[in-house]
């Protein structure tokens, strides 16, 4: 087995909102990290111009990940314009078979704007391509399908409303001081997201972690839900390598 981890979300601050205490973990165990995003964070901003801010968000997203000795990658497709298509999926397939990882953890199926949504897809496809011949890619396929995580969504509500109840819980509260540090690097994003979304951004990762956590009697946690689907492995790998600091549900 590679001790190899990737994280695949749609914008850049994403993993470190909803993954980075279990990326820094899996880290200090020592595996290999990747963090990924599909789209570059183009829209982020109400005063940069497009390449300003892709070029301000792709140094952001690097420093971040470097924190936890990680490498960055972008498969370089525009905020807002994410399709599940030809295209999304071959750069995705691309990018796993470079990494070849164990653990791919990706965005909730259902969450409150598509870029997260299409994501997931995308992901989800390239873990399932990872092994299958005669892609236009052109990197070297491999087996076994990664196992495959979905994050929480966003403040863990669906599209509709309805809160999403994870089935595997990580214990972070070691490492969220570390996700804290992830999260501040994202710099950019801190205003915009106060004047576009009314969402102070590092008090509201806390206070999620915090709200995570107090479901399994800790500190702070991250949710995931393991994809379960015919030819996934269903082994819960999570629980394998970070033993008690997973709790299932």
């Amino acid at each position: 087995m590679e001790k190899t981890v990737l994280g695949i979300l749609a914008h850049p601050d994403d993993a470190e909102i909803l993954c980075a205490g279990t990326l820094s973990l899996l880290k200090n165990a020592g595996w290999s990290v990747h963090i990924a995003t599909v789209a570059m964070g183009d829209k982020g901003t109400a005063r940069h111009s497009r390449d300003e801010i892709i070029k301000i968000r792709n140094a952001e997203a690097k420093k971040s990940a470097a924190i936890i000795g990680g490498t960055y990658h972008c498969l370089e497709i525009d905020d807002i314009y994410l399709f599940y298509n030809r295209e999304s999926i071959n750069k995705a397939t691309s990018l796993i078979r470079k990494v070849r990882p164990s653990i791919v953890f990706t965005s909730s199926p259902s969450d409150y704007m598509l870029d997260h949504e299409i994501s997931s897809l995308i992901a989800q496809t390239g873990c399932f391509c990872a092994g299958i011949k005669n892609m236009d890619v052109k990197e070297e396929p491999f087996e076994p399908i990664p196992s495959l995580y979905y994050c929480d969504p966003i403040e863990g509500k669906d599209k509709m409303g309805e809160l999403v109840h994870p089935s595997t819980y990580v214990d972070i509260s070691g490492e969220i001081e570390t996700k804290t540090k992830m999260l501040a690097c994202h710099e950019s994003q801190q205003s915009w997201l106060l004047s576009h979304q009314d969402s102070e951004y590092i008090l509201a990762m806390k206070q999620f972690s915090e709200k995570r956590g107090k479901e399994i009697n800790t500190a702070y946690a991250e949710g995931f839900r393991q994809h379960l689907g015919h030819g996934y492995p269903h082994d819960n790998i999570l629980k394998e390598i970070l033993g008690d600091l997973v709790v299932t549900k």
